[in-house]
Parts: C-alpha cells; sequence; structure tokens
C-alpha cells in the first residue's frame, strides 16, 4: 500500500506544501510572498486587484480578497485556475532548495491536502475531495527528479 502524506497547516511537518508557507519566489518579474497571493492575485490579473493582492500583508488576507466578489473574476478562471496553481508551485519548489528537497524527499508516496474546508484543492476532509493542490504537486515532484539543480 502506498504511504500517504496529509498536509494542511503550514507550521506542520509538510507545512511548506500549503500555499500559506512563507517561502518567496520571483514570477513574471514581480516579487511574490506567498503562492497564495500569486494564485488569488491571478483571478484578477492586468487590474489593481491584483497587485494590491499581491502586496497583501498575509497569505490569510490574500485569500480572503481573492474570494472577494466586489471585482469580478476573468471570464476564464475555471478554465486556467490549475494552470496558474501549477506556475506557483513550480516557481514555488524551483527556488526555494530546502522546500523542493522535502517534495523529493517524499519519493513515491501520495500528498494529500486533508481538509474538510475544500474539496476541489483538498480532500474535503473525508477523502471525497479532488486532492487538486495534491495531485499538482506529485506531478511537479516527478518531474523534479529528472532536473538537476
Amino acid at each position: 500500500m502506498k504511504e500517504v502524506i496529509n498536509f494542511y497547516n503550514q507550521k506542520d511537518a509538510y507545512g511548506c506544501f500549503s500555499n500559506f508557507s512563507a517561502h518567496s519566489f520571483e514570477l513574471e518579474d514581480k516579487h511574490w510572498m506567498t503562492s497564495e497571493h500569486y494564485f488569488q492575485a491571478k483571478k484578477f490579473e492586468g487590474t489593481q486587484f491584483e497587485e494590491d493582492i499581491r502586496n497583501a500583508e498575509t497569505p490569510g488576507i490574500s485569500a480572503k480578497m481573492g474570494r472577494s466578489r466586489w471585482f469580478p473574476l476573468r471570464a476564464d478562471w475555471e478554465h486556467v485556475k490549475e494552470d496558474f496553481m501549477y506556475r506557483a508551485i513550480h516557481a514555488k519548489f524551483t527556488q526555494n532548495d530546502d522546500i523542493r528537497k522535502i517534495l523529493l524527499g517524499t519519493g513515491n508516496a501520495k500528498l494529500v491536502e486533508h481538509t474538510r474546508n475544500d474539496s476541489y484543492w483538498g480532500d474535503g476532509g473525508n477523502g471525497h475531495g479532488q486532492n487538486r493542490l495534491g495531485v499538482l504537486l506529485m506531478k511537479l515532484r516527478d518531474e523534479l527528479e529528472d532536473v538537476q539543480f
């Protein structure tokens, strides 16, 4: 049976897999404090609200701003959101050696964002969610295994 590694809280053992973890990166000629900042901001790409979210003080504030519907989401968001998530985690894990080693150190374990707060990116808390963040992290892990840094 395949090992399962659950993650959610950025303070836990595998907390670096959380989009709230304090691992900054450069992407699109900008500095991003967390992957949460990048992901939420891209919902409003090309607007001032994108910059406001990028500059939010914490990932929690960026998430709250990104979930606000004071500004309309980009029309294609449902079609592009996984691409933006992958860009964020790719930049995060390729630009931070310490957490890249942690990701690669998981071998072939199944990575699961274990939370009842999200059944799309996470497992819904009961294993019935789609766990898309875990799936994208495993895809990234597979791709990074063949790259020399």
